[in-house]
């Protein structure tokens, strides 16, 4: 584990949790599909799992180091550093990119989840009934969520503990994105745009001496917002990974014909070519704290052919589909 890795693969790995991090909190990608991709989504649902009765029995006998190598902490502290430190990081230079390259953008990532469909399917060759069945079911439900109107935003704190079991959910289960159900339930810019926001700028006055800025109600709101969501993230995290661990071990191969059938789904969420729909208000657009537009949905049309736009957007298709096809290729050589 990690006390066999070196520092450059615990520096790879801090890296891998930064593109999770970012993957995670863009509508429509999965983080999980992420992990799955880059070779270390067994070991995470594996750590995860080790969260148990016994781990917690190792802590409370003030047993710390066999804790730390029952759950694999290390590993667990790698990944989920380079995850939250992505909300602050790569995240805000995918915001720019999505804001200033949209089209470009959904287009790299479409690539992307072909070439993941191809690298989880390459070697599945069990496709008896129950698993093709389990294909269409995934695919179904991956198709129905891509087209689902969202919901009004919510800041019950039950519910945004709900959000959070739901949204961090992306992190265990490929090709299910929690951002994208996130905007469904209508808390996406809550939960992942101003609670992150006000909570970077109260750290920041913290570290400069300012202690006023708790005394603000809107930011302690936000605050608690976050700690909630957190909190069921965090709930979320573990017993995802036990159930996931549980049905991975007994129906093995109708989970993953179930998974690449929803990936499939769900390229419908990440189709490039669509136009976003605002939430508007008294026939004035909604904003959020940083004064941007509120999506509310997506409407999808196909693209014009002669337009070198639409030629330039295959060409990132073509290489997001290349870019997973090497890493399995590089992957495939150092088995």
């Amino acid at each position: 584990m990690y006390n066999q890795r070196t520092l450059l693969q615990k520096t790879t790995l801090f890296f891998k949790g930064l593109v999770m991090g970012a993957a995670n909190k863009v509508p429509g990608v999965s983080g999980g599909m992420v992990a799955f991709v880059m070779g270390f989504y067994k070991e995470l649902i594996f750590s995860f799992q080790r969260i148990n009765r016994k781990a917690f029995k190792l802590l409370f006998k003030g047993r710390f180091k066999s804790f730390a190598e029952y759950i694999n902490l290390p590993f667990l502290i790698l990944v989920m550093l380079g995850s939250m430190f992505s909300y602050f990081s790569v995240s805000l230079i995918l915001d720019y990119f999505l804001k200033n390259y949209e089209l470009y953008v959904w287009a790299w990532f479409f690539g992307m989840i072909i070439g993941s469909i191809y690298y989880i399917s390459k070697d599945f060759n069990d496709w008896k009934a129950k698993n093709m069945i389990a294909l269409i079911i995934g695919a179904s439900l991956g198709i129905a969520i891509s087209f689902m109107t969202p919901a009004k935003e919510n800041d019950n704190l039950w519910f945004v503990f709900v959000c959070g079991i739901i949204g961090v959910s992306g992190m265990t289960l490929p090709g299910f994105s929690g951002s994208f159900i996130l905007i469904l339930l209508g808390n996406y810019v809550l939960l992942l745009v101003d609670s992150v926001n006000v909570l970077s700028s109260v750290v920041t006055s913290l570290l400069s001496g300012d202690f006023e800025v708790l005394k603000d109600q809107v930011k302690i709101r936000y605050l608690k917002i976050i700690t909630i969501f957190t909190l069921g993230s965090a709930f979320g995290l573990v017993s995802m990974s036990h159930i996931l661990g549980y049905v991975l071990k007994r129906w093995n191969q109708i989970v993953t014909a179930l998974i690449i059938g929803f990936i499939t789904g769900s390229l419908g969420i990440v189709w490039p070519w669509k136009k976003t729909i605002y939430k508007v208000n008294n026939e004035s657009f909604l904003f959020d704290q940083k004064g941007n537009k509120i999506v509310e949905n997506y409407e999808r049309f196909i693209p014009d052919f002669s337009s070198q736009e639409t030629w330039a957007s295959i060409g990132f298709i073509v290489f997001g589909t290349a870019l997973i096809l090497i890493i399995d290729f590089y992957g495939e050589k150092r088995k």
